[in-house]
């Protein structure tokens, strides 16, 4: 006998998803092209056929807790092949962003980075504590050698930006541990821990975005982002901790391996955010208004190489007036890309491979199931 689903529409839930990009949701009229079509669904559980309906009738509690929506990466072919222009791609972008929102820790922090109204007032906080910084807590900067630390301290900014990173790490720690209930309630039952690392592997190549038709360069756009940033990151740790424990000194030689090192990523990762920039560009020109949750990490990013890169050429040229003003907008961009970093595109990484170790995990699961009793007969 089967059972009635009692439905009750989460309006509210319509009205932002389609805030975020989702505008042209209710145009879908469930032919299924858009599962027929994509290279990444799998056989037995193809998207975004589903995620459509649910999403047309408010279906939040479901939604959120559905590993399908990380196991898309939007190449765009759904969207393409759609014969009444519902853009099944961009609607699963949109159902992303309100993942995101909706798991927020705290909660309204999510809300105030997911459109350009409260951008003003995300940059403002930084301006403000490094303006206090500059103004009391160094010497003049024309009072010895042209170094950055001349206006802002090294060990000022370490205890600024450690406080930070355990903010970070708290806030998104809060935020996946509520995503993975919603995933375990949706009945997503694989263990994050056996998929973990073939997950981790996923994301560190990019695999499944190869598997996208037409879509070489978002792939080399995501590969030099991801790799470009985390050579910076490894290189800007190690840096850290051996000026704290006084075994090494900014500015680093030319020569300095290091310094070598953090050149070469940095120009990875300035190529890989301007292919991204244009073929975001390239692609939704007319739809901006729905993509400001991606434009707010990928401008930020962008920034942080560009006036790093820039400022490091002004203190090579000895130009200190615009030397400083380069890096004080440097270091105001660095401190947003990591306090808002649980609340931006940058937690999808996240997101997605806890998803995606959980898919793995289940069919790591099934396959030991199926096997089991074959291992039983050849032993017996």
């Amino acid at each position: 006998m089967s059972t009635a689903l009692v439905v009750k529409p989460d309006t509210s839930f319509i009205r932002s998803v389609i805030r975020s990009g989702g505008e042209d949701l209710k145009k879908c009229y469930q032919c299924a092209t858009c599962s027929a079509v994509c290279d990444l669904a799998p056989e037995g559980a193809p998207f975004p056929r589903k995620q459509m309906i649910e999403a047309q009738w408010g279906m939040k509690d479901r939604l959120v807790g559905d590993p399908a929506l990380w196991l898309c990466h939007n190449c765009g072919q759904c969207t393409k092949r759609c014969p009444r222009g519902a853009r099944p791609g961009d609607v699963l972008g949109a159902l992303r962003r309100e993942v995101i929102r909706h798991f927020a820790f705290p909660g309204f922090m999510g809300a105030l980075v997911s459109g350009p109204r409260a951008w003003p007032v995300l940059f403002l906080l930084p301006v403000l504590i490094f303006a206090g910084i500059a103004l009391t807590a160094g010497p003049a900067p024309g009072s010895g050698p042209l170094e950055f630390a001349n206006l802002f301290p090294i060990p000022v900014l370490e205890a600024l930006f450690f406080a930070v990173s355990g903010f970070v790490v708290l806030a998104m720690g809060v935020s996946l541990a509520r995503f993975t209930r919603a995933l375990r309630a949706g009945g997503a039952a694989g263990s994050i821990r056996d998929g973990f690392l073939p997950a981790l592997k996923l994301a560190a190549t990019n695999e499944r975005l190869t598997g996208c038709e037409g879509e070489r360069q978002k792939f080399w756009g995501h590969m030099l982002t991801m790799w470009g940033f985390g050579g910076l990151a490894l290189v800007g740790t190690v840096v850290g901790l051996g000026t704290m424990f006084g075994v090494m000194h900014t500015p680093l030689a030319a020569s300095n391996p290091c310094k070598i090192f953090a050149n070469l990523c940095a120009a990875v990762l300035l190529a890989g955010t301007l292919v991204l920039v244009a073929g975001r560009l390239k692609t939704s020109a007319a739809r901006a208004a729905g993509t400001w949750f991606d434009w707010f990490f990928l401008l930020t990013l962008t920034g942080v190489v560009a006036t790093g890169i820039a400022s490091e050429a002004l203190r090579i040229a000895s130009a200190a007036t615009m030397m400083y003003a380069v890096y004080f907008i440097h270091l105001v961009l660095i401190l947003a890309l990591f306090l808002y970093a649980p609340y931006s595109k940058f937690a999808h990484m996240l997101y997605r491979t806890v998803a995606i170790a959980t898919v793995i995990g289940a069919e790591k699961r099934a396959a030991s199931i199926v096997t089991a009793p074959a291992v039983t007969e050849g032993g017996a």
